[in-house]
């Protein structure tokens, strides 16, 4: 058969994602500090966009209370009327003033004006390098006490490459023949100002593993306890797997002076330089607060440094009635679709907002009368037929959101999860709910006769909740508890 070319014409119908529309479902899913970010950013780069004042801010919402249901559905339709010719020819005193003006001089009398006239001479400029508050790292802290100590030059540079080579818990990363062969000191030296460093703060840093580690942390502190030191040098793995019987059977001790031998090595600390991490500690800022007002439940929406935009009026002027190039009324026109855009994705991002967590609060009702333990089996698809959207929009909006309940702060994706049977049939059970029972159990348990997994099964059961074992393992471990053989305790 002969391979040929053919030309055919074929009509089809695809689905395209304008860059508006990419924007709006980008703006839903960014979580609050994220889109605060996202709104500087447009201020910035868009010379159209202003943030609005308060006594604005009072008549955009004075006028949004006016808009209809209707009109917020066609929000996506809204675009910048272009402007006809007639309504150009009105002012024809324009054309010459806009041609004549020059509107760099303005705007660099206009730039001048606004900038701080500062005189060097008369006032000083604080120095904000003085001001601003810079937290040390664990590197920093140790070159600083490396400075202040009486070693000698070579031993200084020593210890620079020993502190190099630490990492961000504290341990040195390196062999002493490396850190020999780096610096060009003999092995002898190294380990003669390693020693020295192991002396400096926090206690227990630059070890080369976690025995070395406790055993300078007991050497400072002055503990001469041989029981502990025995357990550190040779069975700290023991320690680990809470196998007290081993233990106490092997150095022939009572279980009651193991048990106070162990209590003492869990008051060192196995991570020496955890306090001099360099990393931030991120706060949640919930974006949705509900109240509980009488017997219902208040929907809020976090509005706290979110800035409130609206169009430059300067802007709007300008295509409105004045003659501008082409080109300028191009780019200005562009500028304010996107301005537009940006503002109705932004306010419809806060109404998609409100009514999920609305529905999310009306599904989950007794979680937020009762507890974790009354939190229900709910599924995307729930809310999205209860408002009426799509269950990719719910999940957009749930994720990186968090909700301020009088239970706490939870993300929005908590309140959904699995349901697990029931063995009599009825009505299904959330996990998150069962796997607080699973905790409660746990915490609540003889030391010395921890639960096992099948015990918990049963419990489980006679509470009328149908699980297997190894889903009982599953959602221990997703919990970081231990299984029972590491949790058992000795009698004392």
């Amino acid at each position: 058969m002969a391979l040929e070319l053919k030309q055919n014409l074929k009509l089809t119908q695809q689905l395209v994602m304008t860059p508006q529309l990419q924007q709006a479902i980008k703006l839903l899913q960014l979580s609050r500090l994220e889109l605060i970010d996202t709104i500087r950013h447009e201020l910035e780069s868009n010379p159209v966009l202003e943030e609005a004042t308060s006594s604005e801010i009072d008549a955009i919402k004075t006028t949004d209370e006016k808009v209809n249901d209707e009109e917020v559905r066609e929000w996506e339709k809204t675009e910048v009327p272009e402007l006809a010719a007639s309504d150009q020819e009105k002012t024809p005193w324009e054309k010459e003033a806009v041609k004549d003006t020059n509107w760099q001089e303005i705007w660099d009398d206009e730039y001048k004006r606004a900038l701080p006239s500062y005189s060097f001479e008369e006032k000083e400029v604080p120095n904000y390098e003085n001001i601003v508050a810079t937290k040390s790292d664990l590197k920093d802290h140790l070159l600083w006490q490396l400075q202040l100590s009486d070693l000698s030059d070579e031993e200084k540079k020593i210890g620079a490459f020993i502190i190099g080579n630490l990492d961000k818990d504290g341990y040195l990363k390196a062999t002493c023949e490396e850190i020999s062969k780096d610096s060009g000191a003999n092995v002898e030296k190294v380990e003669e100002v390693l020693k020295k460093i192991q002396e400096f703060d926090p206690v227990g840093v630059a070890a080369r593993d976690l025995r070395e580690c406790l055993l300078i942390q007991l050497n400072h502190l002055g503990i001469d306890a041989p029981l502990v030191r025995e357990l550190v040098s040779k069975y700290l793995h023991q320690v680990e797997l809470h196998n007290y019987k081993q233990i106490a059977k092997a150095t022939g001790r009572n279980p009651k002076e193991v048990v106070e031998a162990i209590e003492v090595i869990k008051s060192l600390d196995p991570r020496p330089g955890r306090a001099y991490s360099s990393e931030n500690i991120q706060y949640i800022e919930p974006d949705i607060y509900v109240f509980k007002v009488g017997d219902e439940y208040v929907v809020t929406l976090n509005e706290e440094d979110m800035p409130d935009l609206k169009i430059n009026s300067y802007y709007k002027d300008i295509v409105k009635n004045g003659h501008i190039d082409s080109k300028d009324k191009e780019f200005i026109q562009e500028k304010l679709k996107s301005a537009q855009w940006l503002i109705k994705s932004i306010d419809q991002r806060k109404k998609t907002i409100y009514k999920v967590t609305k529905s999310i609060v009306k599904f989950q009702k007794d979680f937020f009368d009762k507890g974790i333990a009354y939190l229900k089996p709910l599924v995307l698809k729930d809310v999205a037929e209860d408002v009426g959207m799509h269950e990719s929009t719910i999940s957009r909006v749930t994720s990186n959101k968090y909700v301020y309940t009088p239970q706490g702060i939870f993300e929005l994706k908590f309140f959904f999860s699995t349901g697990l049977p029931r063995r009599d049939g009825s009505s299904e059970v959330a996990a998150q709910s069962v796997k607080e029972r699973i905790k409660r159990l746990i915490e609540n348990e003889d030391p010395t006769k921890p639960l096992s997994d099948k015990q918990i099964v049963e419990i489980l059961a006679k509470d009328n909740i149908k699980i297997a074992r190894r889903t009982v393992a599953k959602y221990r471990d997703l919990m970081g508890i231990l299984p029972s053989s590491r949790r058992k305790r000795p009698k004392i």
